[in-house]
């Protein structure tokens, strides 16, 4: 039986218990399907207002619910959100929650509850299906490439997964079925380090000319291993035959969300669907080639708005749709280059991937973690615009209420219920929200505040403020969304209540320490 999360701590092992509620017996259990866009910003999807783009599938299934101005990932950057999103525990909690190697054993361990235990216990079936970066294994580099993969996905709720083990950018660049490696020859097996460059193999750095895809842009460490003609993250060598092909990553993941919706019609399913767009190396499928206007971003942007749309037609064709739950978010905010030449910078033009905010991935300011989020359920949802303040972090506690499950003491600890939010049934959200870059920010939805630290004020491998200083800043979003003026120094009042808030929190539960045999 598996371990709750702060079972090593003396509190409850319980998972979860059934609990009946009004809302569970009058409504047949819809199917719920999160599709998390990968660094895509508040300011690149036309449903947020911005002129420059198209993304006419998101903004139907917008015009089907709710549409949020003011929702927020934990983190800004990858694997920390996702971690944050899928177990309902702040991140910062942790140590070990930062972007992880392609190698990186299971952030998420087997004794702590996910989202997707807590469908699996309501009797779904649950698949996760696209990009992981949540790391695989018991240890960093310890995995068997080339067998079984365990501790997997199975281990911590989901039936069935299809997964990219990190990004597109670090080796290996496999799809992993059920925990093992897709169209493995057995007679070509994997190698892969994160320390040192198997010898024979050529190098980015040191084979431009191999590079017929992608360069790498300069210091940005995508330089090591070639794979289709682009340099990664990471050293590997053999498994030419499960090599993923860039341009074809988009239908892959989309044809095996749409198989896993097939397979489980005739009962509720979860579908975790990660899609890589508009994730660096950024190589659309040549019939979204040149479309957006804005090189292969824009153009990723658009396969992205393609993959929804397939959901959505699946859902229709079946006659599924009118009872599924759909939630679109991102897992942070946006960056233009971030690592590869391919022109995003030069070709960005009026588009603003960040919308009126400052910053973006990788930053403390809003567009690093203020993201698209649009909750949609035919008929159930009350349609509009919410300028609620909501958290991805919430989305365990919220969804668990919505199938009658009662979250148990430790299993989610930082998740709320905001069920009746998310509908569109009031506008009430959260009174604050914390988040993490280089540092911790607490924000309401007028004021926010980040701590004062020591990490750079500038990034300039992605030209993004990173919001990073030694002074306390504090902004006021009502009157100043872009956050140009410091305000701390006139308002140590606030300054103060929004410090006690985050030290409050700092306390509330106790720190994790994974359990690694």
């Amino acid at each position: 039986m598996k371990k709750n999360l702060f079972g090593l701590l003396g509190l409850s092992t319980s998972l979860i218990f059934p609990a009946t509620s009004l809302f569970a017996q009058q409504t047949k259990r819809p199917n719920v399907i999160f599709i998390l866009a990968d660094d895509i910003g508040y300011g690149d999807l036309s449903c947020n207002g911005e002129k420059t783009i198209h993304t006419p599938n998101v903004e139907k299934l917008a015009s089907r619910g709710v549409r949020f101005t003011d929702a927020h990932a934990v983190a800004a950057t990858s694997t920390p959100s996702r971690y944050s999103m899928l177990t309902g525990h702040y991140s910062w909690r942790r140590d070990d929650t930062g972007i992880a190697a392609g190698n990186a054993g299971m952030i998420i361990r087997p004794e702590q509850t996910t989202l997707a235990d807590m469908f699996k216990s309501s009797g779904y079936a649950t698949g996760a299906i696209g990009k992981w970066h949540l790391g695989l294994g018991d240890k960093t580099g310890t995995q068997d490439w080339n067998g079984f993969i365990t501790p997997g996905l199975k281990d911590i709720g989901f039936d069935y997964s299809y997964i990219m083990a990190a990004t597109g950018d670090r080796v290996p660049c496999v799809f992993v079925e059920n925990q093992r490696v897709v169209n493995l020859d057995p007679n070509d097996p994997i190698e892969v380090s994160y320390e040192k460059p198997f010898p024979g193999e050529p190098l980015g750095k040191d084979h431009p000319e191999l590079l017929t895809v992608l360069k790498p842009s300069v210091n940005h460490g995508h330089n090591q291993a070639i794979v289709n003609g682009i340099s990664r993250i990471g050293f590997m060598k053999g498994g030419k035959s499960a090599l993923w092909k860039d341009e074809n990553i988009a239908d892959s993941i989309t044809s095996k969300a749409i198989s896993f919706i097939e397979n489980n019609k005739n009962h509720p399913f979860f579908l975790y669907f990660a899609t890589n767009d508009a994730h660096v190396p950024r190589v659309p499928n040549p019939r979204f080639v040149g479309k957006s206007g804005m090189g292969a971003r824009g153009d990723a942007i658009l396969e992205f708005d393609w993959s929804v749309g397939e959901i959505m037609k699946t859902l229709e064709k079946l006659g599924l749709a009118e009872n599924t739950l759909i939630v679109l978010t991102s897992d942070n905010g946006p960056v233009v280059d971030d690592g590869y030449q391919d022109r995003a910078v030069e070709l960005l033009g009026k588009h603003r991937p960040w919308g009126p905010y400052r910053g973006g991935k990788y930053s403390n300011f809003e567009a690093g973690t203020r993201i698209p989020f649009i909750v949609s359920w035919p008929g159930k949802t009350k349609t509009g615009v919410s300028n609620a303040l909501v958290s991805q972090i919430d989305l365990f506690a919220s969804l668990s209420s919505l199938v009658g499950q009662k979250k148990k003491e430790g299993v989610a600890p930082d998740s709320q219920d905001y069920l009746n939010t998310f509908l569109g049934k009031t506008k009430k959200g959260r009174k604050y929200v914390i988040e993490q870059a280089g540092a911790l920010s607490v924000s309401t939805s007028d004021w926010k505040y980040i701590t004062p630290n020591n990490g750079p004020a500038y990034n300039k491998l992605t030209n993004t403020e990173l919001g990073n200083s030694k002074e306390p800043q504090l902004y006021n979003l009502k009157t100043d969304r872009g956050e140009k003026v410091n305000v701390a120094a006139q308002n140590f009042q606030k300054v103060e209540e929004l410090k006690v808030i985050l030290e409050k929190e700092k306390a509330l539960n106790p720190k994790y320490v994974p359990v690694v045999k």
